[in-house]
């Protein structure tokens, strides 16, 4: 009796192993680049909008006006 009951829940226990297995897969990606992912030589910090506009300027491709335009718009 019990190898009946046991052969009906087979397959939903290989489906589970591999929803655990893919959940440990996850798990494990999650956690490496949690711990090397923003340290790598390519990567630069976040640019603040105001960061942005200041290299612009200062690159010259915008003027003046336009610069303290935009300038305002982002600190208000």
């Amino acid at each position: 009796m019990h190898e009946w009951a046991w052969r009906g829940w087979w397959p939903l226990g290989g489906i589970i192993w591999l929803a655990f297995l893919g959940l440990a897969i996850v798990g494990l990606v999650t956690v490496v680049r949690w711990l090397f992912g923003d340290k790598g030589p390519n990567r630069r910090a976040p640019s603040s909008a105001l960061a942005i506009l200041e290299e612009r300027y200062a690159r010259g491709e915008i003027n003046r006006e336009e610069y303290d335009q935009r300038r305002r718009d982002l600190t208000v």
